[in-house]
């Protein structure tokens, strides 16, 4: 018995069985520093070992320092992954998905979009980045600045994603993360009739963040909602004395004044959702 359990074991390539035991312990998705941990070398060698298995087909290269396993039917170069949320902890970490990507998750929206948004502490160098066949939009953030997050399981990995509070106060930061000041104002309307809608929860995180334009873009869009008046009080107590565009990406000639904010010259929101 003990010789038929040595021979299967021979029968294994080393290099083979080394693989085979780093998928199976690190996930997912695998970095040079976790696979040095797994096979007990250095890193200068598991990063060659690394490249090794890359080279026959068996890995494939995300980014610096970053492989995922190669499927058999993931074998052509532009393959996309089943759920390119796996890689953001290894690509971006600390980091969590944000703006329109969290709005889909959280159901603000029924818009897909073709991107994934993430804020990450670490420096950013280009913001629209490519890994795997899919497409990241990325804005660096201070690392005080990284609260509101939630994690969520996907596959074998815990991803951190924005809750709906963070999501809605960060489209109000930038809209652009929000897929533009429009869209944005259709998932604050869609936020406002949800059962865990929290307005103390927006002022907290708002504050927290220190961009006084959250502020003024919030009360602006709430203005007139009867359901929201506190919320609207509370906004204009926040007023600081600068002046912000409702969106950078619009044309924004007219002042409101008791927002400072610069609107475009016929800007029509949605109503919200009473």
């Amino acid at each position: 018995m003990q010789m038929k359990k040595s021979f299967f074991k021979s029968a294994i390539p080393e290099g083979r069985a080394q693989l085979a035991k780093v998928i199976r312990l690190a996930g997912d998705v695998i970095t040079i520093d976790c696979a040095a941990q797994i096979l007990g070398i250095s890193r200068t060698h598991t990063s060659k070992r690394l490249a090794r298995w890359v080279m026959q087909g068996w890995l494939r290269r995300v980014s610096q320092g970053v492989y995922v396993p190669v499927s058999l039917d993931s074998l052509v170069s532009e393959h996309v992954l089943d759920d390119p949320w796996i890689l953001v902890p290894a690509l971006y970490k600390p980091a969590y998905i944000g703006g329109r990507s969290a709005a889909e998750h959280w159901d603000l929206t029924e818009q897909i979009f073709n991107d994934i948004v993430v804020l990450t502490g670490r420096p950013v160098r280009k913001s629209i980045q490519k890994h795997h066949g899919a497409i990241f939009t990325v804005k660096h953030l201070p690392e005080d600045k990284i609260f509101g997050t939630k994690p969520v399981w996907r596959q074998h990995t815990k991803v951190m994603i924005s809750d709906v509070h963070r999501t809605i106060i960060d489209m109000l930061d930038d809209p652009a993360l929000g897929g533009g000041i429009r869209h944005v104002a259709d998932c604050l309307s869609a936020y406002l009739i949800r059962p865990d809608c929290d307005e103390q929860k927006l002022i907290e995180y708002g504050e927290r963040l220190g961009n006084g334009s959250i502020f003024k873009r919030l009360g602006f869009h709430l203005e007139g909602n009867k359901q929201s008046e506190q919320l609207v009080t509370a906004c204009s107590r926040r007023i600081t004395k600068g002046t912000a565009k409702l969106d950078s990406a619009y044309l924004c000639p007219r002042l409101v004044s008791r927002w400072n904010l610069w609107i475009p010259q016929t800007w029509l929101p949605a109503p919200l959702r009473d």
